[in-house]
Formats: C-alpha cells, structure tokens, sequence
C-alpha cells in the first residue's frame, strides 16, 4: 500500500510540474525573447557583478567583525561581554533598511569627518558626503549588520565543543587566544559552515534592499531598464535567473566545504 501511494504521489507532482512549466514557457506575457535579450545586456552584467561584490564585502566584514565579537561575548571580562551583547543586540534589532538608509543619511548628523590627535591642532575634516557614497553606505550597512549574525554563529559554534578542549589547550601552555586559534574555531568550523553558507546565500539576496539608496547592484539595474521599457516581469525574471544561478553555485560550494571539515564525523540521514 505504501508502495502504491508513493507511485501514486509521484506521477501527480510529476503532472503539476510538467502543466506549471508548460504553462510557464508558452504564455506569452512572459516574454521570454525579452527575457534572453537582457539577460547578458552590460547593464544586468554590471549589476550582477556589483552584487557579487557587495556579498564579498559584506561577509568578509561579517567574518572579521563576529569572531572578536564570539570572543567577546563568550569573555570573562564583563565590559568585553556587555559590550558585545550590544552590539548584537543592536544591529540584529533593526531592520536592515533603516540600518542601510542611516548609513547613507549620516551627513544629517556628521556633516563633515575629522582625522587627527585628540587635544591637539593637527586634524583634518573631510566632508561626509564625498566619503559616505552609496557604495560605502551600502558596504557599512551589509557589513556591520552581517557581523552581528555571524558572531552567533561562530559562537553557536565554539560553545558547541567541549568545555576540556580549552582546559587541555591551556594545560600545554597555549593562551587563550592560541587555543581558540589553533583547536577552538578549526573543530568549530563543522558546525559554523551550514549556517554561514546560508547567510552567505541570505546576504546575496539582501544586497538587492541597496535599491533604497541608489546603488546599482542587480535589482536596481533591472529596475531602471523596465523604468524605462515598461517590460517589468521579463526584467524581474532576468534578475531571478541570475540570482537562482549564483545561489547555485553557492550551494555547489557550500556542500564541498562541509563535506572537508566533516570528514571522520558520521553524516546522518532520515
């Protein structure tokens, strides 16, 4: 009976999947020439690139940022804790748009920046708008929202090996920040790994609320063609394509560094 039901269930998806893509790829609102005549255009190129580099960036900062914060959430020093907690606190709080529009907005509060030694002459000031670009907007606000996520998950990651590996480190004359260096984060990496590679693919996806502030990642290179060209769903499913394409490869990348950092572990499956 099982047996039967599992046919039965089989050849009825197979059925609502092959009537979805015939219906998808013959209905004509689509506009599939459309579809393949933007998809490599410089415009879309240029977006796609700009949004490769921005999820670089973003968890390049996130990685640099959340280890010293996992250190410092896990720390015995209470202001070293606290501190950390804040900061998580703060940026997981808020939505990333208004993290992204503050960043661009800063001029309101900071007209101009200053460089030089406290209580001395030497300084110099530097108008914020010409520092505070869309770009840089765009990369403070990905970066330091990424590297309040991050730190949960390296630390997830460090509290999730026993407590004797930091005993046994500091047993043979390793410091603190050795043994996290050496034994901690390389073990912690098993567990670390799945869930950054999905804020990786999540940060890939996020790189499109830039469209607020005017930078011209994928979607807002999309946008300004069917603002243009009023074809808006042919250019939205451009940008889908691409980004389905690149959270592919993502993936593909993603199970390899698993399966590394997972050798001599059991991999259950249901």
């Amino acid at each position: 009976m099982t047996r039967i039901m599992s046919r039965v269930s089989t050849v009825f998806i197979l059925l609502i999947i092959t009537s979805l893509l015939y219906s998808i790829f013959t209905n004509p609102n689509f506009g599939w020439s459309i579809v393949f005549s933007y998809l490599f255009a410089e415009p879309v190129l240029k977006g796609v690139a700009n949004t490769l580099l921005l999820t670089f960036i973003a968890m390049a900062s996130g990685l640099l940022l959340g280890i010293p914060i996992a250190a410092f959430r896990l720390s015995n020093n209470k202001l070293l804790r606290y501190f950390a907690m804040g900061y998580v606190w703060l940026f997981r709080g808020t939505p990333l748009l208004i993290q992204l529009l503050f960043w661009y907005f800063v001029s309101a509060l900071y007209p101009q920046l200053f460089l030089g030694i406290p209580f001395t002459e030497l300084k110099l000031s530097f108008d914020t708008n010409s520092i505070v670009t869309p770009f840089m907007a765009a990369c403070l606000g990905l970066g330091f929202n990424e590297g309040a996520y991050m730190s949960e998950i390296i630390r997830s990651g460090i509290i999730s090996l026993p407590k004797g590996q930091f005993e046994a480190a500091q047993s043979i004359g390793m410091t603190r920040a050795m043994a996290m260096r050496r034994i901690i984060l390389p073990q912690a990496m098993r567990v670390v790994i799945p869930p950054a590679g999905n804020e990786s693919i999540a940060m890939l996806k996020f790189t499109s609320f830039c469209i607020v502030i005017g930078y011209q990642e994928l979607l807002t290179s999309v946008s300004l063609i069917y603002a243009r060209t009023f074809q808006t769903i042919p250019l939205l499913i451009v940008a889908a394509i691409w980004y389905l394409t690149i959270t592919a490869i993502m993936s593909y990348g993603q199970s390899h560094l698993e399966a590394r950092f997972g050798k001599g572990y059991e991999v259950r499956r249901a």
